[in-house]
């Protein structure tokens, strides 16, 4: 089994990820951020529902859609202060196009 499959949903039935997987993904060792990157992680998990046109990530299993999310949260912690969100929409639309609904 990869660890990709590490990150999939672990029991709660919100959140793709946990706040936990993801600061060990965005190597953070402190508590400092938790709450801005739980935020940022929100962000990223709606942005990719979005992307997906879906409700929420609940149900979705595919490992290239943790990889959006991780990608999003990866990015939107780099680039707090100038985050180029159209740019990033296009790169997740590119990234998840296989996997996109055809309609809302």
């Amino acid at each position: 089994m990869s660890k990709l499959w590490a990150y999939f949903l672990t029991g709660e039935e919100k959140a793709m990820l946990k706040l936990e997987e993801a600061k060990k993904y965005l190597r953070v060792d402190s508590n400092d951020e938790d709450d801005l990157i739980q935020q940022e992680l929100d962000a990223a998990e709606s942005l990719v529902a979005s992307v997906l046109r879906k409700d929420s990530l609940a149900d979705v299993s595919s490992p290239i859609t943790v990889v959006a999310v991780l990608y999003a949260l990866a990015y939107l912690n780099e680039h707090r202060e100038e985050a180029d969100h159209h740019a990033l929409t296009i790169t997740l639309r590119n990234l998840l196009f296989g996997e996109r609904d055809p309609k809302f």
